[in-house]
């Protein structure tokens, strides 16, 4: 072989190994930013999802990893609940979905000490034992039904509670104790509220 000959496929293979290394190197995404301050398993789930992850912005990819660290944090009986609860959620009917989810944007949207105030109610609720839990219940029930009115009622009724001293509440309760237990109609039940 000639050397201009064998200069031009030195030539031709260079340039086809510069095209294909450029067509590589042009084909690739530039690398993720931080992977290197995850924990190994955390970038084994960011490389199994890398496109996904990549789609995110770093509020999201924050938010992901806050999650994930939370599951890890499950024991096992409270990831097996999570995940009986998401396939139920999954059955239910796309508006009954819809409302759930609806729901928890609101809760999200409270303010922290609003959420903690509620969780708190929550948890003292739980603690009740289950008879009084059942008549709370029941009460709210009741209030459900009610119109409009009779709720708005109950609403004012109990901000004026709210405000009483608590030697006016026991002022109010004597009374109401009084009214209860006060004379019966000839052959009737006590006369009560609104009677």
């Amino acid at each position: 072989m000639t050397p201009p000959l064998r200069l031009l496929r030195l030539l031709a293979l260079a340039a086809l190994l510069a095209a294909g290394a450029a067509e590589i190197a042009w084909g690739q995404q530039p690398p993720i930013q931080g992977l290197e301050n995850l924990s190994p398993e955390e970038r084994a789930l960011v490389e199994r999802n890398l496109e996904r992850w990549r789609s995110l912005t770093p509020e999201q990819r924050a938010r992901v990893l806050e999650n994930y660290r939370h599951w890890k944090q499950l024991s096992p009986q409270e990831r097996q609940a999570a995940r009986q609860n998401f396939q139920r959620f999954r059955q239910l009917p796309p508006q009954e979905r819809g409302r759930i989810l609806e729901d928890f944007r609101r809760w999200k949207d409270l303010p922290g000490s609003r959420r903690q105030e509620l969780q708190g109610a929550y948890e003292r609720f739980q603690r009740l034992p289950p008879e009084r839990q059942e008549r709370i219940m029941e009460r709210f029930r009741q209030f459900q039904a009610m119109s409009p009115g009779e709720r708005e009622r109950v609403i004012r009724n109990w901000e004026r509670w709210q405000q009483m001293t608590p030697e006016e509440r026991q002022r109010a309760r004597e009374r109401l104790r009084q009214r209860r237990d006060g004379p019966r109609d000839d052959d009737g039940p006590r006369p009560g509220p609104g009677r």
